[in-house]
């Protein structure tokens, strides 16, 4: 099964947005610290979505709303600096390996994810599932990493920089049961305006999230993301040197039950986020 995002070279600058949420070009339009000509720069990087193998100036501008002419000294200069690469024989770019080393270092000085690998992947063999962990991204969750169960056969594969929405996953609303108050009410109006035709269904399931947070110490997406999927989210609140990540286990529903995840699944959930955080602390 796959689980991306990603856009097709059409998608419109508002498609993206509803994807990534907030414009940053938009909400800091007025703030005199913020370097408009590098957001410009990094929002055509993050144009670029796991299925796009290539995309072109025109398919860049579409997206990010820019100019043409600035879309193109933009890439240029992105080209130059190792960010971008460009096919001469198709005229457009596809990501370089200046970003692959950004996303590498990330991960691999995220002390965290050393100490949670091995405890997820017992977790993943144990209930037959994937685990995984991830953190917010504006409005949407982004996945860090995961482990699969090395005898399932059918798994949820999420490869690290799959996007999922906040309000309808585990891992969300796991990230919105682990923030405070007032960040979280944010957020949630943030969600709200974005997409307000499905506010009412959204808000039922995030207060019965943070509901089952406060009495089980976990929160549920029963088929409320996608409908053969069920999953399970844990936040690991922030401690030295580290953000606020939630880790959650999913599975197709006829895999994983509701009252696995409730009875089972769930506590041993805690445990291992608790025993992570430990652990990390000592660091």
């Amino acid at each position: 099964m796959n689980d991306s995002t990603a856009l097709d070279n059409k998608s419109s600058k508002a498609e993206l947005i509803a994807t990534n949420g907030l414009d940053p070009l938009e909400e800091n339009s007025k703030d005199r610290q913020f370097v408009t000509a590098l957001a410009r720069g990094l929002e055509v990087l993050r144009c670029f979505k796991p299925r796009d193998r290539h995309l072109g100036n025109q398919d860049i501008a579409e997206r990010t709303g820019l100019p043409k002419p600035t879309v193109s000294r933009l890439t240029y200069t992105l080209t130059r600096m190792g960010y971008l690469y460009h096919d001469e024989k198709l005229g457009k770019y596809q990501l370089g390996t200046g970003v692959l080393s950004l996303g590498f270092s990330l991960l691999t000085n995220m002390d965290v994810l050393k100490i949670a690998r091995p405890l997820m992947q017992e977790l993943a063999d144990y209930s037959h599932t994937v685990v995984s962990v991830g953190t917010r991204d504006r409005l949407g969750m982004i996945y860090l990493d995961g482990r699969h169960s090395t005898d399932a056969t059918v798994s949820l594969r999420r490869e690290p920089g799959t996007r999922v929405p906040i309000a309808t996953t585990a891992m969300g609303r796991a990230l919105l049961c682990g923030l405070p108050e007032n960040e979280r009410e944010q957020l949630m109006d943030n969600i709200h305006q974005r997409d307000p035709d499905n506010w009412p269904e959204h808000k039922t399931g995030i207060e019965q999230a943070l509901r089952d947070y406060q009495e089980r110490g976990f929160c549920l997406s029963i088929g409320e993301w996608r409908s053969d999927v069920n999953a399970i989210g844990v936040p690991m609140l922030p401690i030295a040197g580290t953000r606020l990540l939630t880790f959650n286990c999913a599975a197709p529903s006829f895999v994983l039950r509701q009252h696995m995840l409730e009875d089972d699944i769930g506590p041993r959930l805690v445990n291992l986020v608790r025993t992570i955080e430990s652990e990390a602390a000592r660091c």
